[in-house]
């Protein structure tokens, strides 16, 4: 049992302390930038390189045990392990790249990056379930944000790397191992569980609107002085500048809290209860907070019934369950109620989420994680544009695929993943213009990849509460975020990596294994993203089959332009 704490304004100082957090667990986008290094300085050959990408997306997707945890343990002690994780992982790395420990062994190596990598799994559960609780009717837009300001999170790391460490490999693997465990323990006792309020009113979703424009703002900015910092000699005092006003921008979400409190609004006589729920004007006084479980059934009662003219016919059941006069029969939860996992895994929705998922990010961290290498096959020697600019459209595609999925399916009940399917038929064409190498290509190319592999990850998550509930939702979302890793030893390591180190050997005229080979042209990566393209022909297909599938769910969830629940049974 957690405790839940009242008022109006707590939700939002979480949200805008999850930021942080969330910033911080995408730590797992930067090994691009201290990639080269540990193939250069350790000696590993390109297909030891693309299993430590592996070792990164296994560390950072597998999160059942940060699923199981949230459900028992407060979130600021799941921020703690991952802290603890962070600064061991990122530790080791820095010892073996400094050779302060030389010749470690590279089995080691690849487990402290998954450990390293995994410190996301925990931050990134902890303020993700934590804030899905506390906003449950704008789940679309609150996933957007939290793995918004994710993506962005690589941006974020770049202008830190570029112009603060000046792009030094070392010194940024030791700020990792530092800056993450520094960050949640100063923002852990802001992200707690709250009482979740019923309804989603003006003043609320203009705050939504306030941080997602914030969040814009932040991502141009970072953009272009990451672009300006390649191309131009900055000075110390204009860099940390930069850095300062970086800041500022990522705590513009801590300014609606602070609102809320320089102006606090009055709850007027003709607001009805539901409508006042979650205000600090309507808790009984001298009572801030009270006991109930984190994850609590997305079904509660605070959120209504679906059909609240049947409940004298409820009463009338349940007084004659408690005398005996009638046997309870249990049933299976429908599609929209709360599901354990193991109901939830023999549901063929599950299966058919969990394939496209697996589809659109195991296809995309494949480019990401190699991006360094395709930038280089394709003669573009700084990649540091490259992720910048991944990140920012990767960011734009997770804010986007919140709120644009929100505004369809509250006005149109259109099925989240159908915005799967058509970011899936772009990265298809994407993968063929990566194929030919068409000239040109590769910045543009990038871009709209990154913008649909952000898509892909935001309209998960929200898809997973509404088809399976909220009560188990850390276990289920983290079991769907095992395709990103699942993908990546695929389409990365097995293939990718193989594929671009017999080249680099045709090339050279050396042995397939030999460490350090660089691979120029378009066959370095053709046949790959040949597959690729394959692969995500077929996800298409899925996924528009799952979209005809849930489409009477969201017809029933959103009935009349907003969030519904349906009505449970009394046995879950």
């Amino acid at each position: 049992m957690l405790t839940l704490k009242g008022g109006s304004r707590p939700p939002w100082v979480g949200l805008g302390a999850a930021v942080w957090v969330q910033i911080a667990s995408g730590n797992t986008f930067t090994f691009p930038l201290y990639s080269h290094s540990l193939k250069s300085v350790l000696g590993f050959n390109q297909r030891q390189l693309t299993l430590l990408g592996v070792a990164n997306d296994i560390g950072e997707n597998v999160g059942l045990i940060p699923g199981l945890a949230c459900n028992k343990f407060p979130p600021w002690l799941i921020l703690c392990v991952g802290s603890l994780a962070s600064f061991l992982g990122y530790g080791l790395l820095w010892l073996a790249v400094t050779q302060t420990l030389p010749n470690l062994p590279y089995l080691l190596l690849w487990f402290a990056l998954v450990i390293a990598s995994n410190s996301s799994a925990w931050l990134t559960t902890a303020v993700l379930v934590t804030n899905m609780r506390n906003f449950p009717v704008s789940r679309g837009k609150v996933a957007g944000i939290l793995k918004g300001y994710g993506g962005l999170s690589a941006a974020v790391f770049t202008e830190i790397y570029s112009i603060v460490l000046h792009s030094s490999s070392t010194k940024f693997l030791l700020f990792l191992a530092i800056g993450i465990p520094v960050v949640c323990f100063s923002m852990m006792f802001l992200v707690r569980p709250c009482t979740p309020a019923s309804d989603e009113d003006s003043a609320a979703n203009c705050h939504f609107i306030f941080i997602q424009v914030s969040s814009v703002v932040l991502g141009i900015y970072l953009l272009v002085t990451t672009i300006f910092g390649n191309a131009l000699q900055l000075s110390d005092t204009v860099s940390y500048i930069l850095v300062a006003v970086m800041i500022l921008l990522l705590m513009a979400p801590i300014a609606v809290p602070i609102k809320m409190t320089l102006f606090p609004k009055r709850a007027s006589n003709s607001d009805s209860p539901d409508q006042r729920l979650g205000s600090s004007d309507s808790l009984v006084q001298g009572r801030d907070e009270k006991i109930e479980p984190l994850l609590a059934s997305s079904s509660a009662g605070n959120l209504g019934s679906f059909n609240d003219q049947d409940d004298s016919s409820e009463v009338a059941m349940l007084l004659a369950l408690g005398e005996g006069a009638v046997k309870q029969k249990k049933r299976r939860p429908k599609r929209g109620e709360d599901f354990k996992f193991t109901e939830a895994i023999i549901k063929a929705d599950f299966w058919l989420l969990f394939l496209v998922y697996f589809v659109g990010v195991g296809t995309g961290v494949t480019v990401l994680n190699n991006l360094a290498q395709i930038g280089i096959a394709q003669g573009e020697e700084d990649t540091t544009i490259l992720l910048s600019i991944f990140s920012f459209c990767n960011f734009v595609g997770r804010l986007g695929g919140g709120v644009v999925s929100e505004h369809f399916v509250r006005t149109k009940t259109i099925p989240r993943t159908a915005w799967m399917t058509c970011t899936q038929i772009i990265m298809l064409i994407v993968y063929l213009l990566f194929a030919f190498a068409v000239k040109g290509a590769l910045y543009p190319a990038i871009a709209f990849l990154g913008v649909c592999y952000g898509v892909q990850v935001s309209i998960m998550i929200p898809t997973v509460s509404e088809l399976f509930g909220l009560k188990h939702f850390g276990v289920l979302s983290n079991f769907m975020a095992v395709g990103n890793p699942l993908g990546a030893l695929l389409f990365s390591a097995l293939l990718a990596g193989y594929i671009y180190d017999n080249e680099a050997a045709k090339q050279h005229g050396i042995n397939l294994f030999a460490s350090g080979a660089a691979c120029v042209g378009a066959n370095c990566f053709k046949l790959t993203f040949f597959i690729l393209a394959g692969v995500c022909g077929a996800g298409i297909i899925l996924s528009i089959i799952l979209t005809m599938r849930i489409r009477p769910v969201y017809q029933m969830l959103y009935a009349g332009g907003s969030f519904r629940l349906p009505q449970t049974s009394s046995s879950h």
